[in-house]
């Protein structure tokens, strides 16, 4: 199930907030289904969208990091028996500016903190493994069409990304 809490920097007037952000929630919930069958990711699994504000709270109350992040996955315990694979969390704030940052639109952006969650889920981790999130990460990202995700980001500027987005007619989100 797709959730969103509207952030805090939605304008008030808004009906829709999801065309507010610029998202769709029919396309953003068929990404992840095929992105969870592409990790091989057994159960359900819940996406809250929300903004800094609750993404800090999550990260601070759950990792003891007192700042928000992009993206938060939370397992699901091995008592739900495979029903329930886990429960991600993405800031569409910080979303956003990490699209404009590199170049690509929010959509993509949110697709590929979708799949990085995704993978954490089903077991990966980069922070202890010998590349292995990396190396799944970027097979499934070029079979899924999305841009470079957040590991290989580690080894390119942001300005090497703007550079290689603006050559390929990349836009970025919508004011």
């Amino acid at each position: 199930m797709l959730m969103l809490e509207p952030p805090r920097s939605t304008p008030p007037d808004a009906l829709d907030p999801w065309a507010a952000w610029g998202v769709s929630r029919a396309g953003l919930s068929g990404f992840a289904r095929r992105a969870q069958t592409a990790v091989g990711l057994v159960g359900e699994v819940d996406v809250l969208l929300a903004g800094d504000t609750t993404l800090r709270r999550l990260n601070r109350e759950f990792r003891g990091k007192n700042k928000a992040t992009d993206v938060l996955s939370f397992p699901a315990p091995p008592e739900f028996g495979g029903d329930h694979a886990g429960d991600l969390a993405i800031s569409l704030e910080t979303a956003q500016r990490q699209a404009e940052e590199h170049g690509h639109s929010l959509r993509d952006e949110v697709r590929v903190l979708l799949l990085h969650g995704l993978l954490h889920l089903a077991g990966f981790d980069h922070e202890v493994d010998e590349g292995e999130m990396a190396a799944r990460e970027a097979e499934l990202r070029r079979a899924l069409r999305l841009p470079v995700g957040l590991i290989g980001r580690a080894a390119e500027s942001p300005a090497t990304l703007r550079t290689t987005a603006s050559k390929k007619g990349v836009r970025g989100v919508r004011a």
